[in-house]
């Protein structure tokens, strides 16, 4: 395991509040970032080293990564409403591309400020632009879709390709279908290309683990995302579960 401090970027959200556990179950020490002082005893609950600090306050996020120097940093800040409410979709669409483009650069730099080369992000795998199925990491984003897709999706092509290009940095992103279960939208699968929000946690441990780089797809088997890379070159699959839970 040479990433043994992690600095977990939104350690309070769906699939952070699972990968922070896991982490921490797997020996890594982590510090997990909330903007919300309320949370910090909640993370501390779970093992963590909470960590005050708001994504877009640039200087404050640098001083934060400078002092835990982390090994790793795992992005998996977003800014949605509770169970994905539509009536607060509209604003919340321009808010969530924020946080990919600028909070990303923002994260990206402070990262490599802290001497930290390794980042694992959290995309979406329904971005692609029309084109044969399942579609294959290899193929391109709908850039020139119109908003408000088109505002996602440009937030999604700046965070991986800030992950991804920026020299320096040893970047994976993992493209989630549509999460679904504990502190997400729905109990239940839902959407074309549906995934467990366990099992795209354990896809982060795993990308971290193997020491991956590249994109990856993240869901079950169907007809809408191929997910063969993640299968040969992380080992996942969509059954896994924490804690240390296999199921068929």
């Amino acid at each position: 395991m040479s990433e043994k401090k992690i600095f977990l970027a939104g350690a309070t959200g769906a699939v952070g509040s699972v990968l922070g556990p896991l982490l921490v179950d797997a020996g890594y020490t982590v510090y997990g970032s909330t903007r919300r002082a309320e949370r910090a005893q909640a993370l501390e609950a779970q093992g963590m080293a909470p960590v005050v600090v708001d994504v877009f306050d640039a200087p404050a996020l640098a001083q934060a990564l400078k002092r835990i120097a982390p090994d790793a940093v795992m992005h998996q800040l977003t800014d949605l409403p509770q169970k994905l409410d539509p009536a607060a979709m509209a604003d919340a669409v321009p808010r969530n591309a924020r946080v990919r483009s600028e909070g990303t650069r923002n994260l990206v730099a402070a990262a490599l400020a802290s001497g930290c080369g390794r980042m694992v992000a959290q995309s979406i795998g329904w971005a692609y632009a029309p084109g044969p199925k399942p579609w294959r990491e290899a193929q391109r984003l709908d850039l020139t879709a119109a908003d408000p897709r088109g505002i996602s999706v440009r937030g999604v092509a700046a965070l991986e390709a800030l992950t991804l290009a920026t020299p320096g940095l040893a970047g994976t992103v993992l493209r989630y279908g549509q999460l679904y279960g504990p502190r997400t939208a729905t109990p239940t699968p839902k959407g074309a290309s549906p995934v467990h929000v366990e099992a795209a946690a354990w896809a982060a441990l795993l990308a971290l683990q193997r020491g991956a780089v590249g994109v990856f797809n993240i869901a079950e088997e169907g007809p809408e995302l191929d997910c063969e890379k993640a299968r040969r070159d992380l080992g996942w699959h969509a059954g896994l579960r924490w804690p240390a839970e296999v199921l068929a």
